[in-house]
């Protein structure tokens, strides 16, 4: 029992520790982008500026969208962009169609939010570097295909959904936020400590009253 509600003390402090990482989300999708910083968190809105890397582009993913002619296949359309630097960062324009799997304008200097790499699990399908068509987001293995060395991650770019029958890429519309369940886990911690409390009662009492 005291292991139990130590669980659930361990649960409630998560929870803090989860509701303040949310508030810094909600912040930062509230403010204004900021440069690309050396070591980019997932966490925070970022612009870069760069310049795109014409006929070079990947597929990842395959997702179907609902529309008023009927379901449309499509994927994540990937591009290269090129910083002043030199240094060449993909980024994911949204979901494009796959009879139509290129942007009709490019954003400059995109502004998004940075996602980790990556690895192909025993599950994951096959990608197909030959037709740059990927499964798994792998910055390593999208920018090999497309004989390229990019930076080992990939910005997602965040902007308004285009207007219904357009054409354009569909860009993510917010920052990604980690999911917040610990306060049921506390509860439950919490519950099944309070059970075993009652089901010792309950047996210490028939023990009591046993002739």
């Amino acid at each position: 029992m005291a292991a139990m509600v130590a669980l659930g003390v361990w649960q409630l402090h998560r929870l803090t520790w989860k509701e303040a990482i949310i508030a810094e989300i909600r912040a930062a999708q509230a403010a204004a982008p900021i440069p690309l910083p050396a070591t980019p968190s997932p966490f925070e809105k970022v612009q870069i500026i760069c310049k795109w890397l014409p006929g070079q582009a990947a597929l990842y993913g395959d997702e179907i969208k609902d529309s008023p002619t009927g379901p449309i296949p499509g994927a994540e359309l990937i591009q290269p962009c090129q910083r002043p630097t030199g240094a060449i960062v993909l980024v994911d324009l949204g979901w494009v169609p796959e009879q139509s799997p290129q942007a009709l304008t490019l954003p400059p200097n995109p502004v998004g939010y940075i996602r980790a790499p990556e690895h192909p699990g025993w599950f994951s399908a096959p990608d197909d570097p030959a037709h740059r068509l990927f499964y798994t987001l792998d910055p390593a293995a999208i920018s090999r295909a497309l004989g390229l060395q990019a930076a080992p991650y990939l910005l997602i770019v965040l902007g308004p959904a285009p207007p219904p029958g357009a054409l354009l890429p569909i860009p993510a519309q917010d920052l990604p936020t980690p999911p917040n369940n610990h306060y049921q886990y506390a509860l439950t911690w919490f519950g099944l400590a309070a059970t075993l409390g009652f089901q010792f009662i309950f047996f210490a009492r028939k023990r009591l009253l046993a002739p």
